[in-house]
C-alpha cells in the first residue's frame, strides 16, 4: 500500500483518500463546519451528493436569471464611459459667468481651496433643446435631440482628483480596497438572460484603461461574475475574441473533450464539496463553448441593415456602441463601453481640439443608440449612462513641465463637481438634477455622491442597495459600502 493513501473506499465507490484529503476532511473540515455555523453560510454545508445533483456546479447555474428584490424598470445597463474625465462646463453644464472672468483670476469665494489658473470660458456654444429646453453644448448636438429622454445630473461629486481612485470609486464603489464592480454586483443579483454570452461585457479598444481589469473585476464575488474584456478595435471575430474557434480539433471532437472535462469536474465537486473557484472555471469552459456560435453573430455588425450602419456612423466608437445594442438585445445584463485605453478625455491642454475630436467620435452613435433602443422597445428596460470618473476645472491648467507641457489651453481634474446623464430604464426624462456653482467648480445644489448614483441605479433594477450583499471575511459587503441614498427625484 502506498504510504500516502488509505485503503478506505466509501459507499459510493469513490477512490481512496490521500493523507492530505483525510487531514482536510477531519481536522480542517470540522473547523470549517463550526465556522459555517458562526457565519451562517449554508452553502458551506451543502453535501457532496447534493452538490453533484445541483447541475454542473454545486450551487446550480450561477448565471441563471434571478428575480430582483422588487419590480424594477431596468433590466440592462449600457454604460458609456468617457474615460479620463470630460469637462462638464464644455458639454452638459453651461456656465456663461465664465465670460465675465475670462483670462482673469477667479475670486476666492468662487473656487475651491485648490490653486487654479485664470477663468477659461467654454469655446463651445450651448443652446436649448427639446420641449424641456435643457441647454447642451454643440459637441453633443445630435445626442441633445434626445434631451427629453435624458436625466442630467449636474451635481455629481467624488472624493479625490486622481484617475486611479476615482475610477475605482465610479466602477467599484470603493478605492482604498479591492471591491466588486457594478457589473459584477448586477450579474450576481440578476444573473443573465442569455446563457450563450457573458452577462457582463467590457469593450475598450486598444488595450486596457488605467487600473486595467480592476475596473470590472469581481473581487471576492465568485469569478463567474467578472466582466469579459473585448478589445473592440478589431473587426474580425477571431481577433475580437481570442480563441473563439479551435483550429486543432473538429466541433465534434471538442464537444467530446468538454463532456469529459465536465464529468471530471463534477466528480471533483462531489468528492470535495462546493468550490466557487471550480464552479467559475466550469462555467467559463461551458460558456466558451456556447459562445463560439452566439458571439460570432452578436459581434458581427455587418449583419445590420445599411441604414442602421449609416445611422451609427463610422469608426471604432460607433461600432462598439452598435455592438452594445446588439448585446443588450440578446439579453446581456451589463455592457460597459470605454472610450479607448489610457485617458482620452483627459485634456490638460488642447482641450478644444481634443474634446471636439472625442465628441465627434461618439455623438452620432449615442444619438443612434437612443433612437434604436426606443424604436425596438428596449429603452424603457435599458438604462443608458454617460460620464467619466470626474469633471474638469472651469479654469485653465496652471503651466507646468508635465502633462500640459506649459500650455494654458486645457483644464485640470475636478472631483468637486461634474455631470453624469442617464436615459431610459426608469429614470425621469427631460430633467436636470442639482447644480454646480456659477462657475462650475463644485456641486452646491442637491449634491450627489457616486454612492448615491450607485444606490439609485440599483433601485431602477429592483434592488435595495443596502440588501444586495455578499458575506465575505465575516462581514456583509455591498456596492455602496456603508454609504449611499436613493435619489428618488431621478426616478420616473
Amino acid at each position: 500500500m502506498n504510504q500516502n493513501e488509505f485503503t478506505f473506499v466509501d459507499g459510493a465507490g469513490r477512490a481512496p483518500l490521500s493523507r492530505r484529503d483525510m487531514l482536510l476532511r477531519t481536522g480542517t473540515g470540522l473547523g470549517m463546519l463550526g465556522l459555517a455555523g458562526i457565519l451562517g453560510d449554508d452553502r458551506m454545508l451543502t453535501s457532496s451528493a447534493n452538490a453533484a445533483d445541483a447541475g454542473t456546479t454545486g450551487y446550480g447555474n450561477p448565471m441563471a436569471p434571478k428575480p430582483p428584490q422588487f419590480a424594477g424598470k431596468a433590466k440592462h445597463i449600457i454604460h458609456l464611459f468617457a474615460n479620463g474625465g470630460p469637462s462638464h462646463v464644455d458639454t452638459f453644464d453651461p456656465k456663461p459667468t465664465l465670460e465675465k472672468y475670462a483670462g482673469k483670476p477667479v475670486p476666492n469665494n468662487l473656487r475651491t481651496e485648490r490653486k487654479t489658473g485664470a477663468a477659461f470660458p467654454s469655446p463651445f456654444k450651448f443652446k436649448k433643446y427639446g420641449k424641456s429646453g435643457i441647454e447642451v453644448s454643440e459637441l453633443f448636438a445630435k445626442t441633445a435631440a434626445h434631451v427629453d429622454d435624458m436625466c442630467i445630473v449636474r451635481s455629481m461629486y467624488a472624493d479625490v482628483p486622481n484617475h486611479e481612485p476615482s475610477l475605482m470609486l465610479m466602477n467599484c464603489g470603493n478605492f482604498p480596497l479591492t471591491r466588486p464592480s457594478l457589473g459584477s454586483w448586477l450579474t450576481y443579483g440578476l444573473g443573465t438572460e442569455n446563457q450563450n454570452l457573458p452577462g457582463f461585457i467590457v469593450m475598450c479598444p486598444n488595450g486596457y484603461p488605467v487600473k486595467g481589469a480592476e475596473n470590472w473585476r469581481s473581487a471576492f464575488l465568485p469569478g463567474v461574475y467578472q466582466g469579459t474584456y473585448i478589445d473592440s478595435r478589431h473587426t474580425e471575430i477571431d481577433k475580437l475574441i481570442e480563441n473563439i474557434h479551435n483550429k486543432s480539433v473538429t466541433p465534434e471532437q471538442q464537444a467530446k473533450q468538454l463532456s469529459l472535462l465536465e464529468e471530471i469536474n463534477k466528480q471533483h465537486l462531489a468528492a470535495h464539496g462546493p468550490d466557487p473557484a471550480m464552479e467559475a472555471r466550469i462555467h467559463s469552459f461551458q460558456l466558451a463553448a456556447r459562445m463560439q456560435i452566439e458571439a460570432s453573430d452578436a459581434f458581427d455588425v455587418s449583419r445590420e441593415p445599411q441604414h442602421v450602419l449609416d445611422a451609427y456612423g463610422e469608426g471604432t466608437q460607433a461600432r462598439q456602441i452598435l455592438i452594445a445594442r446588439r448585446l443588450v438585445e440578446r439579453g446581456v445584463r451589463y455592457v460597459q463601453v470605454w472610450h479607448g485605453a489610457g485617458q482620452p478625455w483627459d485634456n490638460h491642454d488642447d482641450l478644444e481640439k481634443g474634446h471636439r475630436t472625442l465628441a465627434g467620435q461618439c455623438d452620432q452613435a449615442i444619438a443612434a443608440l437612443l433612437t434604436d433602443l426606443k424604436q425596438r422597445g428596449l429603452l424603457d428596460e435599458t438604462l443608458v449612462m454617460f460620464g467619466g470618473e470626474f469633471g474638469r476645472t472651469p479654469t485653465v491648467e496652471l503651466p507646468q513641465a508635465g502633462s500640459n507641457a506649459g500650455k494654458i489651453n486645457g483644464r485640470d481634474h475636478n472631483h468637486y463637481g461634474f455631470t453624469v446623464w442617464m436615459a431610459g430604464g426608469g429614470v425621469k426624462g427631460g430633467y436636470v438634477h442639482g447644480a454646480t456653482d456659477e462657475l462650475g467648480f463644485q456641486a452646491v445644489e442637491n449634491r450627489m455622491h457616486v454612492h448615491d448614483l450607485h444606490a439609485t441605479i440599483l433601485q431602477t433594477l429592483g434592488f435595495d442597495h443596502t440588501k444586495l450583499t455578499y458575506r465575505y471575511a465575516g462581514r456583509d459587503f455591498r456596492l455602496t459600502d456603508v454609504h449611499g441614498r436613493v435619489v428618488k427625484e431621478l426616478l420616473a
